[in-house]
């Protein structure tokens, strides 16, 4: 696997982001997530969620997971939280104005859901500032790493892209926008070696990842 594979497809909308290529939509305050626009009648209605408390070196957030809106997304996040999977590893990818990306550990057992892919739901909601969908390199190829978006980033889901919202921060937005930018401008730090031997490239950096010290499921 290439370094920055997973964040390739994210990095090529972020260009055409700056190029003006996403569209400016507020999402209405009574409603979890907002349907792309067209597809008003088709979403569910989002009646259930499950609230994840994920504690940071910044601060805490909490976020609601919709199953109905994307129930393989929701599923394989729950288990990651449930497995420990988040917790101890960095935020590796920071762009202002863009994304904050998570979901890489290194350490056994986590390692293997790396090589555990999941099939991708279909995108039926706008990806609007404080959604979370799964960062992938292409179609079905989703598996650990998660993006919160900064901005409106729903040009992300058109067909070549169908990055899908599963969920939202609902409490703690201020802590995402202070997350640390680190790595390569636009990019972040090297998927390879943070999968390969994190703990030995974190105590390299001059400059430290934002950090998820516990991720919970609290109803």
């Amino acid at each position: 696997m290439q370094a920055h594979v997973k964040a390739s497809p994210l990095l090529l909308a972020f260009l055409l982001c700056l190029a003006g290529a996403g569209a400016a939509s507020a999402q209405p305050a009574t409603a979890p997530l907002t349907p792309l626009p067209g597809q008003e009648l088709l979403p569910p209605a989002l009646n259930a969620h499950t609230t994840i408390e994920f504690t940071t070196s910044a601060g805490t957030l909490r976020m609601e997971v919709y199953p109905a809106a994307a129930p393989n997304a929701v599923q394989r996040f729950v288990e990651l939280v449930e497995s420990g999977f988040y917790d101890g590893t960095p935020i590796s990818r920071v762009v202002p104005g863009f994304v904050a990306q998570f979901g890489i550990n290194w350490r056994e057992p986590h390692k293997a859901w790396e090589d555990k892919p999941f099939d991708d739901d279909p995108s039926l909601f706008m990806l609007t500032r404080g959604t979370l969908a799964f960062a992938k390199s292409g179609p079905d190829s989703n598996s650990t790493q998660v993006f919160i978006n900064y901005d409106d980033n729903s040009h992300l889901t058109a067909r070549m892209y169908n990055f899908t919202a599963f969920g939202r921060v609902v409490q703690g937005m201020e802590v995402v926008d202070s997350f640390v930018e680190v790595g390569e401008p636009g990019l972040g730090l090297d998927q390879d070696r943070l999968w390969k031997d994190g703990e030995a490239y974190l105590l390299e950096l001059t400059v430290k990842p934002t950090m998820i010290l516990a991720a919970k499921v609290v109803r």
